[in-house]
């Protein structure tokens, strides 16, 4: 079994609040619009990362970070990428990727919006985590905290980190 903490569009904002619940976690994976590497860079310290690049990122995190990351976690098909929709309103191309690769699991960012939904079609969960960083019209900061056993989530938590406008010390 293994804890995850699902976030995105951090834009470069990481605090001591995120730092906190991605130690609790064996991995933290990013949807992308990390920002500055060094948002993941600090993450990678406490836990390990996984991630994807976004379309506010610079070279340095596209040389990290893929556009597209598929992988295994316990049994788990992921697949990841920052610009994706949701089930029934996909980005183009995303839905034929998804029918090739078959994942259990369709991870995003972008929208800032949260978002949690099946797609019985495609057989698969997908997860948006919203926003956990400070730039964008989004009000409450979001992630999603679950576990990975046997191929299945387990124990989905929605992490609210307060409002966007109500700023911690950052660290970053």
């Amino acid at each position: 079994m293994k804890s995850i903490l699902l976030l995105s569009d951090t834009h470069g904002y990481i605090d001591d609040k995120i730092l906190s619940h991605a130690a609790k976690t064996d991995e933290v994976w990013h949807a992308g619009d990390v920002g500055p590497v060094v948002v993941t860079d600090k993450l990678s310290a406490v836990t390990t990362v996984r991630g994807v690049y976004g379309n506010i990122d610079d070279h340095i995190v596209r040389k990290v970070f893929p556009l597209i990351n598929t992988f295994t976690v316990e049994g788990l098909k992921v697949y990841m990428t920052h610009i994706g929709g949701y089930p029934g309103r996909y980005s183009q191309g995303v839905k034929q990727q998804l029918m090739m690769e078959k994942p259990g699991l369709f991870i995003c960012g972008h929208s800032h919006i949260l978002k949690v939904m099946r797609d019985p079609a495609l057989n698969l969960l997908h997860m948006n985590p919203g926003a956990a960083g400070v730039h964008g019209f989004h009000q409450m900061r979001t992630m999603i905290r679950f576990k990975v056993s046997e191929g299945k989530i387990i124990e989905p938590e929605v992490i609210e980190l307060g409002l966007r406008g109500a700023l911690p010390q950052s660290v970053g």
